[in-house]
């Protein structure tokens, strides 16, 4: 998706985006007859009107207050996808977005919406030209955006769009190798460091936990390294960013039924990919930032010689770990990778990954499991940035009663904690690996759509990207 600046007065298609009928006037060579249609739709409570000028569609967005500001930007962005929609409909490839409400950023939050709602996966159909999307370019009065904002927007974009594009991508091209030469050509493209361990060094780190996972697969495991090292960072101490890569996950021995769940596992590598779009537009924004991020990946099958309930893995970090359920594989691959992450002294660890079912069932598919050890001061500036780009988080707790649950009789502890409290028993094995500031971000419920849902899409979402990226940002203005 193209965003530009309109350098004359646009001729074609339009979007004026405005708080009340008032500004009808501003609308060029609008007729009684049209004024009349869109205060009688105003009237009957649409929000978004179309005039159909023959030669040209203009399309008027009534930009009503929400309760809160957060969700005035999200309706803003909801309407961004009404107009893609009839954009599309129309074979419209060029359209241009006037703000004429009192919100500033009311255009760029449309054209957000509008470009997050573009997105298509059509590699692997044999109709790819018949079905590709005609909107191509959204430009943008003078007075409604900047170019700094339109360069950063785009960035963003296309770093979800990459995301995304890595979610969709079946195993059978997809595998832990092909994952780490995926994130080096985007390192290169985006600027940024990659460096790839392999099996052998991965066995002479002595990752157990990612190894452990890995016995069920003929295809070897991956351990990718990013950075971005900017020229006058302002934090002494790196970001780190921990994506969890599996690149399929069958449960291994403990095998999931297929409906509704095995079908779905080629996006168990959501954080990987997220972590590395985000990576692409922290680099690109070229935000004062150092950033690390890491990728323990592999797939999770049962052949092989794969690990089994009741085996104890000796994990990177020395501690051992009592293996009940060969589903509960994640927190193998990102023990290690938490432990990996100490050398750095890191500021912060965050880790993304979907994780558990249980987060999936407690929160679905509108927000975020998060929690962890980092301050309470960096807990809200979280939840800011999440309210801010509507992918809003829900904390849970860390209490000790939830470690009880994964301590073994046989070894240090074991990788699952009973029937309940999954998703917190699942944050209380991870933070065993910690001794830093840390949050673990459970995207389980909201990284893949079965069916499309406003601006996200059908298969892969990149959902907390936006949150993430923010969050970021913001750290590099205070």
């Amino acid at each position: 998706m193209e965003f530009k600046i309109s350098q004359k007065a646009p001729v074609k298609h339009r979007v004026y985006i405005m708080n009340d009928a008032e500004k009808l006037s501003h609308v060029p060579a609008i007729s009684p007859e049209e004024t009349e249609y869109v205060n009688t739709a105003i009237t009957n409570e649409q929000t978004i009107v179309t005039l159909n000028r023959y030669s040209y569609l203009v399309i008027i967005y009534l930009l009503k207050d929400k309760k809160t500001e957060w969700q005035t930007a999200e309706a803003c962005r909801k309407a961004g996808v009404e107009v893609t929609a009839i954009c599309n409909k129309q074979k419209i490839q060029e359209i241009t977005l006037t703000n004429l409400s009192a919100r500033g950023d009311a255009a760029l939050l449309v054209a957000e919406g509008m470009a997050l709602a573009n997105y298509q996966f059509l590699k692997y159909r044999t109709e790819a030209k018949k079905l590709t999307h005609t909107l191509e370019r959204i430009l943008f009065t003078k007075e409604s955006a900047t170019v700094k904002d339109l360069t950063h927007l785009g960035i963003i974009i296309n770093a979800i769009y990459k995301a995304r594009t890595l979610v969709n991508e079946p195993l059978s091209y997809l595998t832990a190798e092909q994952l780490a030469k995926e994130i080096t050509a985007i390192g290169k493209e985006g600027g940024f460091k990659v460096t790839v361990f392999n099996k052998a060094r991965i066995e002479k780190e002595g990752m157990g936990g990612l190894l452990s996972v890995n016995r069920g697969s003929i295809d070897p495991p991956t351990f990718t390294i990013m950075e971005y090292v900017p020229k006058k960072a302002l934090n002494k101490k790196p970001l780190v960013l921990v994506g969890k890569g599996v690149v399929y996950d069958t449960g291994g021995l403990s095998l999931k039924p297929t409906p509704n769940s095995m079908d779905r596992m080629k996006s168990d590598m959501g954080g990987a990919a997220l972590v590395t779009g985000a990576m692409y537009a922290i680099a690109q924004m070229q935000l004062p930032i150092h950033v690390i991020a890491l990728v323990p990946a592999t797939d999770n099958r049962p052949g092989e010689n794969a690990y089994v309930p009741g085996d104890v893995v000796k994990m990177m970090s020395g501690a051992t770990v009592e293996v009940l359920n060969t589903d509960a594989e994640g927190r193998m691959l990102l023990g290690d990778a938490l432990h990996y992450a100490k050398r750095y002294k890191p500021e912060l660890v965050m880790d993304f990954a979907t994780l558990t079912g249980a987060a999936s069932a407690a929160v679905g598919e509108h927000g975020i499991v998060c929690m962890g050890t980092a301050s309470e001061e960096t807990k809200q500036a979280f939840r800011e940035s999440g309210f801010r780009q509507y992918e809003r988080l829900v904390e849970y707790p860390l209490w000790d009663e939830y470690g009880d649950q994964i301590k073994s009789d046989i070894a240090d502890i074991k990788n699952v904690g009973g029937a309940t409290g999954g998703a917190i028993t699942a944050g209380k094995f991870l933070e065993h690996f910690t001794d830093y500031p840390w949050m673990h971000f459970d995207i389980a419920g909201v990284s893949f759509n079965t069916a499309k849902k406003g601006y996200l899409p059908v298969g892969g979402t990149a959902y907390g990207m936006r949150m993430l990226l923010d969050f970021v940002s913001h750290m590099g203005k205070s």
